[in-house]
């Protein structure tokens, strides 16, 4: 069985790392004794994230910019962090961006845009990355080998105004959950985790990452509060990424498939669940 003893002196890769819940989980690795590679399509976040853990852990980090909407420079962040720490034992694929509109305001752009970085972006991750951790064969003493992918819990209870970026985390799921079955019997893990409403500079970051060339990121006055209420929830839905990784590293070493991070909407997904059921009820009464 898999121990926290088994991540320390091991490579931690983390996507979205200058800021956020990417910022949080390169710090939860960083203290179980992790090496961490922070990389973040702002480089200058990065570089302060991984100072701060040199600083504060003392454990080997690097730095490095990556658009994981383009081939190349996901293939460039992996080669820099093969060169700086030797390899990756645990890859978090945590990427997002957010466009906020009613499905008949977003623009084919709009759709292309958030699936290409969400969708895209977390198979070109996992193309890049999986090669190195293939390489930390546990027969070579490398412990443990896992990869996250972040997906949302819009995706679990989807909510109006986020047409694409609830599709995208579904699509992050069924990528998930099929890697997970074709590298398990390689001992590589595969966890999906649910991030719900934090306190971080997703919106912002968002509006920075969107290309010039499909027109400025905009959010209607409306469109949180129309989102928030289709989905019931409140200010207990919002939390701290700090507080959201709290159980990131315990499931990890478990292999747990999936982590919810925080949020009051298990009474709406077993709801939905419940109309699946039905589904299947109403199926098998007339075959």
């Amino acid at each position: 069985m898999s121990t926290f003893e088994d991540l320390q002196g091991r490579v931690a890769v983390v996507t979205g790392g200058g800021s956020g819940l990417g910022a949080a989980m390169c710090h939860e690795f960083a203290a179980v004794g992790m090496a961490v590679a922070a990389l973040d399509i702002d480089e200058t976040n990065a570089q302060a994230t991984a100072e701060s853990l040199a600083r504060e852990f003392g454990v080997p980090t690097v730095a490095a910019r990556v658009d994981v909407g383009d081939t190349a420079s996901v293939h460039a962040a992996a080669a820099s962090v093969r060169a700086a720490l030797g390899g990756c034992d645990v890859l978090c694929a945590n990427v997002g961006v957010q466009q906020f509109g009613a499905i008949d305001r977003l623009t084919e752009d709009d759709w292309r845009w958030v699936l290409e970085v969400n969708v895209l972006g977390t198979v070109r991750t996992v193309a890049a990355f999986l090669p190195m951790i293939r390489e930390r064969a546990p027969a070579e003493g490398a412990g443990l080998r896992r990869i996250l992918l972040t997906a949302s819990s819009g995706a679990l209870v989807p909510g109006v105004r986020l047409a694409a970026y609830t599709a995208s985390k579904d699509a992050v799921i069924g990528y998930g959950e099929t890697l997970r079955q074709e590298l398990a019997d390689e001992g590589i893990g595969v966890m999906i985790v649910f991030p719900a409403g934090m306190s971080t500079r997703h919106l912002e970051s968002s509006k920075l990452a969107r290309p010039e060339e499909i027109g400025e990121w905009v959010i209607a006055p409306d469109d949180i509060d129309a989102m928030m209420s289709s989905r019931k929830v409140g200010e207990e839905h919002v939390a701290t990424a700090e507080h959201a990784v709290r159980n990131l590293v315990a499931d990890l070493v478990a292999n747990e498939p999936y982590l919810i991070t925080h949020g009051a909407y298990r009474a709406e997904y077993h709801a939905r669940l419940a109309a699946l059921e039905a589904a299947f009820d109403r199926m098998e009464g007339n075959p």
